[in-house]
């Protein structure tokens, strides 16, 4: 598993949101290097992005947002960026989602 996960939850229908692509990218001297990419599960999660040993810096999760809903939405993708200050622990951060709107939070 990796150490930085996600899960969607689409908070419209109460449901999971299942194969959303997920991108996670790494800052490096000043310019963004992808790390990995996968659809979330079934259950709306995407749990091996980072397939190498996690290490300090600012890191960022684009989810692909705008084919997801049957509806028209607001959003193309959200992009959450986050810090690692601490390589040893685990960086869960889920979102819930809306058509029109999103919050995300350090989960556990």
């Amino acid at each position: 598993m990796s150490t930085i996960t996600t899960h969607i939850l689409d908070v419209s229908i109460g449901r999971p949101a299942a194969r959303v692509m997920v991108t996670l990218e790494r800052e490096t001297n000043g310019a963004w290097e992808r790390l990995g990419s996968q659809r979330t599960d079934d259950d709306g999660r995407a749990r091996e992005l980072l397939t190498e040993p996690l290490v300090v810096g600012a890191y960022r999760l684009t989810l692909d947002v705008s084919s997801y809903f049957d509806v028209e939405a607001f959003y193309k993708e959200v992009t959450i960026s986050f810090v690692v200050r601490d390589a040893s622990q685990h960086y869960h951060v889920p979102l819930l989602l809306s058509p029109f709107g999103y919050s995300t939070y350090r989960g556990s």
